[in-house]
């Protein structure tokens, strides 16, 4: 078992598979499990300078694609719970807020600690999937452009590897 995990550790490490590690952590990071993307990011572009743009992108395609299967894994959940007990008449607040913004909302699925769950709660209420990606895209685009760029020009010289 160890000699497996240490194989996987080596064929993930960066920056070796750099792009592609960037792009299974980002899409990781991006489901329900608590993890976050941006060290590999960054530890990518630090090695690296000239693979800035291409790693935002790949981490915002990696990030994206997680924020889709949160989607469908709200959607699918949704569906069972719908043939097990029907809602309560009163939603909570979040979700009327939520139907209410309708796809835009997920334009604030990079935000942590709720941004993930967020994707899953628009699958749930089965806002348009294709709108809800859309903004989903742009979301973490933008976090990932603001926060490499803040860890690489605002603080030079701070996290030397």
């Amino acid at each position: 078992m160890e000699a497996w995990l240490h194989s996987l550790l080596a064929a993930l490490s960066l920056p070796q598979y750099g792009l592609s590690t960037v792009f299974f952590v980002a899409m990781l990071s991006a489901t329900l499990l608590p993890m976050g993307s941006e060290p590999a990011v960054f530890g990518l572009v630090k090695l690296n300078p000239e693979l800035f743009w291409p790693a935002v992108l790949v981490a915002t395609a990696g990030n994206t694609v997680g924020g889709a299967i949160s989607w469908w894994m709200g959607y699918g959940a949704e569906r069972t719970y719908e043939r097990i007990k029907k809602r309560p008449p009163g939603e909570a607040r979040a979700l009327q807020w939520l139907q209410r913004f309708g796809p835009k909302a997920c334009l604030l699925s990079w935000l942590p600690v709720v941004g993930d769950p967020l994707c899953a709660v628009a699958g749930w209420l089965r806002l348009a999937f294709w709108p809800c990606v859309f903004y989903m895209a742009i979301g973490k685009l933008l976090r990932y452009v603001t926060m490499t760029a803040a860890l690489l020009w605002v603080f030079p010289g701070r996290f030397d590897l």
